[in-house]
């Protein structure tokens, strides 16, 4: 009797075991839940923008020049032409006209002047000197344009 009982011991723990783990899985534990936000992403307001850059220009002479899409992320190289530059930590002359690049593509309309938020270029080494890049759009910062006072 004691040798038969040996044999149903083991089968008998698997079979409790396995309930155990179904009853853990019908309740799963987010440990995280209140600092997930899906599908929302930071937008800074134009107060934050101006402080977090390097460089602030305002123009309306924007323009796309190359793209690249495909293998990796997207980045977008624009150059501005001319604007009127607002600040600036790195550059005492800024010498029009100046590429930057962007990780995302931005909506600049035309004949309508805007803010250009920019930071010191980190990153693109390949590319940067072959388009005289420098700097790059400010992360997390949208297209704001420049109202005019009447």
């Amino acid at each position: 009797m004691k040798g038969r009982l040996l044999y149903f011991l083991p089968i008998i723990l698997i079979i409790f075991s396995c309930e155990e783990k179904k009853l853990q899985q019908d309740h799963p534990i987010d440990l995280f839940s209140d600092e997930r936000q899906q599908g929302k992403a930071y937008i800074m307001n134009e107060k934050e923008c101006l402080d977090a850059s390097d460089m602030v220009v305002s123009s309306s002479n924007i323009k796309l020049i190359d793209r690249s899409s495909g293998r990796g992320k997207s980045i977008f190289i624009y150059r501005v032409n001319e604007g009127k530059v607002l600040k600036t930590t790195r550059d005492s002359i800024v010498v029009f006209p100046f590429n930057f690049v962007s990780n995302q593509q931005l909506m600049f309309k035309r004949n309508s002047e805007f803010y250009i938020y920019l930071k010191k270029l980190e990153g693109y080494r390949f590319i940067a000197e072959q388009k005289h890049l420098k700097y790059q759009w400010l992360k997390g910062a949208p297209v704001y344009s420049v109202k005019k006072e009447n």
